[in-house]
């Protein structure tokens, strides 16, 4: 499904943010990329999304060079994709019911099919009880539950979850991570960045380590150490 085959990046002023990176991730995965900050992980994202062009080496998804799509195939391939961050980016405007129906409607989803599936994806992360209150009236747990319903509604090929769990606690940690691990099961790609070593021993996925632009190591039994 993905393959970078020998990325590298090296930016104007000489940093290398990658260096010879090579690797896959197959339908249906869960993988986690570790590395302490600067170690490559954030430009290994933008380089899959063609936010950033890689200096050598090329990005596949499926058959395609990423990097090689016109404007309009780039939105279509990123459609194909839910973001999950670290800071939640909900619209604060808005009720929880309406930052969801926002993505279906700017990806030009009919009324009815956003009236079946906002409700769906909420009973999925369990908020459905939540659905006409607004970002400040959620914790920061289920402010990142609606992150994810926004991001999963789509029914993208792949999740990705850069940090999810950095401004939460442990409990909430743990109900993030059982709802990521539940959208895998169901089918969806998860690739997730993250610090939290505790997170990667309760998963027991794969574990991709980054360090100074390089992978030091591929652990398909989802070990965490550097």
């Amino acid at each position: 499904m993905i393959f970078f085959d020998r990325v590298s990046k090296v930016y104007p002023d000489s940093s290398v943010a990658l260096e010879n990176v090579t690797f896959s991730i197959e339908p249906k995965e869960f993988v986690s990329v570790v590395g302490q900050s600067g170690a490559g992980k954030t430009t290994l994202l933008k380089m899959f999304l063609a936010e950033e062009k890689p200096t050598e080496g090329t990005v596949f998804y499926e058959s395609t060079d990423v990097h090689k799509l016109k404007k309009q195939d780039i939105n279509d391939f990123r459609r194909k994709i839910g973001m999950i961050f670290q800071d939640f980016r909900l619209l604060p405007d808005r009720t929880v019911y309406e930052n969801i129906a926002f993505t279906m409607e700017a990806a030009g989803r009919p009324e009815d099919e956003i009236d079946s599936d906002v409700p769906h994806v909420l009973e999925l992360v369990d908020l459905a009880s939540k659905a006409w209150n607004f970002p400040k009236e959620l914790s920061g747990g289920e402010k990142q539950r609606v992150a994810i319903a926004r991001a999963l509604v789509n029914q993208p090929d792949i999740i990705i979850a850069d940090e999810p769990t950095g401004n939460l606690d442990p409990v909430n940690t743990a109900d993030i991570v059982h709802i990521l691990k539940k959208i895998n099961d169901l089918g969806t790609t998860v690739i997730l960045t993250t610090h939290n070593k505790g997170i990667i021993d309760s998963l027991g996925k794969r574990v991709i380590v980054m360090d100074r632009g390089k992978i030091i190591r591929d652990d398909k039994e989802g070990k965490y150490f550097i």
